[in-house]
């Protein structure tokens, strides 16, 4: 699906003429450069690679700065590709918020704030033990995860305490509020994973 890359401005509400508040989440999209066009008979699918954000050429690999020059831009510090473009790009070409309009859904990934390790609670939502009656030092914890016996082993994927956060998140159906294509601004109805500054991707 077409898309760009992104990044996350922030959030804020925009107010109906009723006065209903609706919170919304500010993106930078693009401009993306296409650097990159690959074909079924040369590469054996059709799709085309964009790259996004500055990135100094000393910290760029040889390879890349050919590829980069190939393109006729300046080196990239994201690269991704997207397949079923409605229009044939070559390389060099920019791609803005243009090619959203308002109205459209998207789906937008990113990654998530991390959280470091957190327990069963803030984790998987566990209710936790009881808060009277005695308590027994125990009030955030799983309770019991197996048997004493059989199978005398935990089974893979139990819920339990650990690292949270920090993996890629895509929610997906996200109105387009309002497109500001001189400013290469979305404004997308709802929230998206990462913190503010992050990198993401939107797909209609």
């Amino acid at each position: 699906m077409p898309g760009l890359i992104g990044r996350k401005v922030g959030m804020t509400s925009i107010y109906s003429v009723e006065g209903k508040a609706t919170p919304c989440t500010v993106i930078e999209a693009g401009p993306c450069v296409v650097t990159q066009v690959k074909t079924s008979d040369r590469d054996g699918y059709d799709a085309i690679q964009i790259g996004y954000g500055e990135r100094k050429e000393k910290n760029t690999p040889n390879a890349l700065k050919g590829h980069f020059k190939k393109a006729k831009t300046t080196p990239k510090s994201k690269l991704v590709e997207f397949k079923s473009f409605d229009h044939d790009y070559k390389l060099g070409d920019e791609l803005t918020a243009e090619i959203f309009v308002e109205g459209d859904y998207v789906d937008v990934s990113g990654t998530s704030k991390g959280k470091g390790t957190q327990g069963v609670v803030k984790r998987h939502g566990f209710a936790g033990s009881e808060r009277t009656h005695g308590q027994n030092g125990m009030l955030r914890s799983s309770g019991s995860i197996g048997n004493a016996s059989t199978p005398g082993r935990i089974f893979k994927g139990k819920k339990m305490a650990g690292r949270m956060g920090n993996e890629k998140v895509t929610i997906q159906n996200l109105q387009v509020l309002k497109v500001m294509a001189d400013k290469n601004i979305l404004v997308v109805k709802g929230s998206i994973p990462g913190p503010k500054g992050s990198i993401v991707i939107i797909e209609k």
